[in-house]
């Protein structure tokens, strides 16, 4: 696969009151094992397609102007999930998510 545009590859920052927990274990010291979580993990939506590599360099492409390394990329395919809506049924999308673990010191937030 040749190699596509970044905002091709991730499609947007993933943001819940999980991935922000995700987000915060790096200013945490309260438990013996998450203060060993140095390096920070953001949460994005990605192509399906798109693989750990693509993904990687697509974030340091985006982020280039804070200098981010990029040290880990894990990815997740979500199945799709039954829902109803006023008595009509079908699925939530299908979505690949990747968790992607910066070098430490680096941040893509602005207020940290």
């Amino acid at each position: 696969m040749k190699d596509r545009i970044a905002f091709q590859v991730i499609k947007s920052r993933h943001i819940t009151e999980k991935t922000t927990v995700l987000e915060g274990l790096q200013h945490s010291t309260s438990n013996k094992s998450t203060a060993r979580c140095s390096s920070p993990k953001y949460v994005f939506l990605v192509d399906k397609n798109a693989n750990k590599v693509e993904i990687a360099r697509a974030i340091e492409t985006i982020y280039s102007e804070k200098k981010i390394k990029v040290k880990a990329v894990n990815t997740i395919n979500m199945k799709p999930k039954k829902r109803r809506v006023r008595g009509y049924k079908g699925f939530r999308p299908a979505v690949k998510k990747a968790i992607v673990t910066l070098e430490s010191g680096d941040s893509i937030d602005e207020a940290v």
